[in-house]
């Protein structure tokens, strides 16, 4: 962390303690001080961590991703190729095998509870994650788009092979797009028009770092309330040395566009400014990211593991909530004095 982010973090700590002197509860000791629960969190926090947002990952953060040798294998359709992501294979064997919607609902908990038997079963240790901006009941219907999302239905679906790199090239991102793309269409009624698709395929829009930041701004920016939006990235995913002291393990997660010897990675906080403060009211989001580093690269605060450890979905222990709402709010200060005023009306 450089001089100024040391500052800054200071700033932040020194301001937290102030107002907790002027409520009369003394300093703040991130050591002792209790965690908070999710009715806590909800009470008090911006309004602006009210939207819907999800996101599906096909790893936790320390975890790489990896290819599935033969789609055929997952009983999915080979569009282009005979490699797959193990996330997005997984999750359409169970939810579109044969190109069939199964007979009865399934619900969060048993949908990534069952990706992650059949990765374990493939010889993957992923372990896929459900995170959200707010609580969800995992016991309900997965579903990528709620029946209240009544307005037009949008995606950006990114697959990147990067052919020609040595090491590096991928086999399966160009599937994952096709195959996830039929399924929007056949099962959530995505009109192939609203449908946005970046793939370094010679073919397709190419997946620069420009194009991607220009396809994330187009589909916030079209979004109207009541719309639904599907972003689908698979390709590489990496970490990188956080820059502005808002990550608690001090790594940045980030998307590797094609050209990123050249023009760079896509941050996480890109992804927030991109993503989320501009994004309506009443639109819902699903993102779904195969690729390695995944867990929180939307850094979103409610996490559910598949992996048979959880029953519900809880606030993710290991998150810095302090800096994620300066991030996207501006709002620490109000929360904190909310968050405080709260705990003395108990």
């Amino acid at each position: 962390m450089g001089f100024f982010n040391k500052l800054k973090e200071a700033a932040l700590k020194e301001a937290k303690k102030k107002i907790m002197e002027e409520l009369g509860l003394g300093g703040d000791d991130d050591e002792t001080k209790p965690t908070m629960t999710t009715e806590e969190f909800e009470k008090t926090k911006p309004d602006e961590l009210r939207k819907d947002i999800r996101m599906i990952s096909g790893c936790q953060d320390r975890q790489t991703s990896a290819d599935v040798s033969n789609v055929s294998s997952f009983q999915l359709p080979d569009p282009a190729g005979k490699a797959g992501g193990a996330c997005t294979s997984t999750l359409l064997n169970i939810l579109y095998a044969d190109e069939h919607v199964p007979e009865d609902d399934l619900s969060f908990v048993e949908v990534l509870e069952e990706m992650r038997i059949k990765l374990k079963s493939g010889g993957y240790s992923q372990i896929p994650q459900l995170s959200s901006m707010n609580p969800i009941d995992v016991n309900t219907k997965f579903d990528l788009v709620p029946d209240t999302a009544t307005g037009t239905r949008r995606a950006v679906m990114i697959g990147i092979n990067y052919i020609g790199d040595d090491p590096g090239e991928l086999s399966g991102c160009w599937n994952d797009v096709l195959n996830m793309k039929k399924y929007i269409i056949d099962v959530h009624g995505f009109e192939e028009e609203n449908i946005v698709i970046l793939m370094d395929d010679g073919i397709h829009t190419e997946p620069t770092k420009a194009n991607i930041i220009d396809a994330y701004k187009t589909i916030i920016a079209q979004a109207e309330e009541n719309d639904a939006i599907f972003l689908h990235y698979s390709g590489h995913g990496t970490k990188l040395r956080d820059d502005d002291g808002d990550e608690s393990d001090g790594y940045d997660e980030a998307l590797v566009p094609r050209d990123f010897q050249t023009s760079g990675m896509i941050r996480d906080d890109d992804l927030y400014e991109l993503l989320f403060k501009n994004l309506p009211d009443g639109v819902h989001m699903t993102s779904l990211f195969d690729c390695c580093h995944s867990g929180t690269i939307l850094d979103l605060p409610y996490l559910f593991k598949g992996d048979g450890s959880q029953t519900e979905m809880t606030l993710d222990p290991n998150m810095n909530l302090d800096a994620f709402i300066e991030k996207l709010t501006g709002k620490l200060m109000e929360f904190l004095q909310a968050k405080m005023a709260a705990s003395l009306s108990l």
